[in-house]
């Protein structure tokens, strides 16, 4: 079963999740002048993001490609619900 979930992770559909590292996480914060609190929210247990072992404030890094326009990249703050 753990085999077919990261091919699943390796589908066209599903961008790249990055967890960020505590110093990615602060340059971030810093850089757009925001708080966690103010990025849009991921949950804890959201399959696209399970094999990053996560816990509640980390910061997902979402790289989503595009044929029209390139390459984009989001935020997200990781809550549990």
């Amino acid at each position: 079963m753990a085999t077919k979930k990261k091919e699943a992770l390796k589908h066209i559909l599903i961008p790249e999740h990055i967890k960020l590292s505590e110093k990615e996480k602060k340059a971030l914060m810093e850089k757009f002048q925001v708080d966690i609190l103010e990025l849009p929210k991921i949950p804890a247990n959201d399959p696209a993001i399970a094999h990053l072992n996560v816990k509640e404030k980390d910061i997902i890094k979402i790289v989503r490609k595009s044929s029209t326009a390139g390459t984009t990249v989001f935020y997200r703050g990781v809550v549990n619900e």
